[in-house]
């Protein structure tokens, strides 16, 4: 008998913590896990090393901490994790939600720029973010830290204390966190494309931030956001055409809706 493949996700330089996190939001997304279960620590230690993900007690707590703060667990009051309850249409809207006050962070960032120099940092972690495009799965959990640091420098740049508020409260919605992303192996060249475009989209948004350009900064960044929604919608899709009949599951609206 063969012997199992190793997860790409157990290689040197990835994080105990981030190969539970990538690998447990997978696991939630994909409906692994019923609303309202309880996880346990043990049960799903056994779970994910027979999905070839080795992930040792403490980075597992910690994982499942970082998890509930984005709202997909809720701690349970005599120890572990329960399920959160959403649906796709609570992800979608929460993410345009995200778009939406990102856009007036974007906004905001061009209108209140004092300086050029202001945009190294940004700039910066887009130069860092750069040399990983395209992305395979040994470099998405790096990608993913560095894509959150750009985003909450934009926050941080829009220099609204109040919107800062907003953001922060929206980004514990399931999905909603520009680092909740997934990155299934079926789906690793389609993660890889909205990479380049999703990078793309940063220089974008720094030029326009750059220039003081506002309006442009705004609808920059609610597009932006929308690479989320592709990341998920593609990952649901392959998943359910993998299940009989899955391939007669439409994920569009009816043209009347």
């Amino acid at each position: 008998m063969a012997a199992p493949q190793s997860s790409p996700l157990n290689s040197p330089g990835i994080s105990q913590i981030d190969r539970a996190v990538l690998t447990i939001r997978e696991m939630l997304l994909r409906g692994d896990f019923a609303p309202g279960e309880r996880i346990s620590e043990l049960p799903l230690a056994a779970r994910l090393q027979a999905a070839n993900v080795s992930v040792s007690r403490t980075p597992l707590r910690l994982a499942l901490d970082r998890l509930a703060n984005e709202g997909l667990l809720r701690p349970w009051p005599t120890g572990g994790f329960v399920v959160c309850e959403f649906t796709l249409a609570d992800v979608w809207d929460a993410i345009e939600t995200r778009g939406t006050l990102e856009g007036m962070a974007a906004r905001l960032a061009a209108e209140r720029l004092r300086d050029e120099s202001e945009l190294d940092a940004l700039r910066g972690l887009y130069r860092q973010l750069e040399e990983m495009v395209p992305l395979d799965a040994r470099s998405f959990p790096r990608y993913l830290e560095l894509n959150e640091a750009f985003h909450s420098e934009i926050w941080r740049l829009a220099r609204s204390p109040m919107l800062m508020r907003a953001i922060e409260q929206v980004v514990m919605l399931p999905f909603a966190a520009p680092s909740a992303l997934v990155f299934g192996h079926a789906e690793s060249e389609h993660s890889a494309r909205l990479s380049v475009v999703a990078q793309e989209h940063h220089r974008a948004i720094i030029e326009a931030i750059a220039n003081r350009e506002g309006a442009r900064a705004e609808s920059l960044a609610r597009e932006h956001s929308r690479v989320a929604r592709q990341n998920l919608t593609h990952t649901v899709e392959d998943w359910v055409r993998r299940i009989p009949g899955g391939s007669l599951i439409s994920f569009k609206k009816p043209k009347n809706s």
